[in-house]
């Protein structure tokens, strides 16, 4: 048998037994179609029943869970936001309360200032009040002692002159008073002049 007469053998033993061909080798069956449609209605109804509503309370408990979540983040976003708002009125009113703390201890500062100036100014004046009198007090002394002084040798050197004792002691007195008297005036006079 020559080759053409096996493949003309083979086209009508093909087309007698009814193998498809062309287009129809793509196509299933038509029992092939009804068999899949049955099996995938049967699973589309199972996952429908009984895998769809166990997804779905997945699904709907992470939604609930998120919008909590969201939820739970607004009400604390909105403390943060109040807390920073109260944290910033204590900031606000520690620092008027330094300032008035502040203000309060120049006043103060300014106050012992004075009082320490005032207090230096009365004990100033008081020790130049106390110095006056020491030096008028010492002047004094100093003015006795000297009238003294000075008229126990006017007497010697008047008793020296005179010739007579001038031990009386009125007398005595007189004559220095006297002579201190003519030596005070003989001085504001000079001092009058200078002027």
């Amino acid at each position: 048998m020559s080759v053409a007469a096996l493949s003309a053998a083979a086209l009508t033993a093909a087309e007698t037994t009814g193998e498809p061909e062309g287009i129809e080798l793509l196509l299933p069956a038509p029992y092939d179609i009804l068999w899949s449609t049955v099996v995938l209605v049967v699973l589309a109804l199972a996952f429908y029943k009984y895998v769809l509503p166990k997804f779905n309370a997945v699904l709907d408990e992470r939604t609930a869970k998120i919008e909590g979540g969201l939820a739970q983040a607004e009400t604390a976003q909105a403390e943060a936001d109040a807390m920073r708002a109260e944290r910033e009125q204590e900031l606000q009113n520690a620092r008027a309360d330094a300032a008035r703390i502040r203000e309060e201890a120049r006043a103060e500062g300014g106050q012992i200032v004075a009082e320490a100036r005032a207090k230096g100014d009365d004990e100033a004046a008081r020790l130049v009040e106390t110095a006056h009198k020491q030096i008028e007090a010492e002047r004094q002394q100093a003015s006795v002692s000297l009238r003294a002084d000075v008229g126990s040798l006017a007497t010697q050197l008047a008793s020296k002159i005179v010739g007579e004792s001038l031990e009386d002691e009125a007398r005595r007195s007189r004559v220095v008073d006297r002579f201190l008297d003519e030596l005070e005036a003989s001085t504001t006079a000079n001092a009058g002049k200078g002027n």
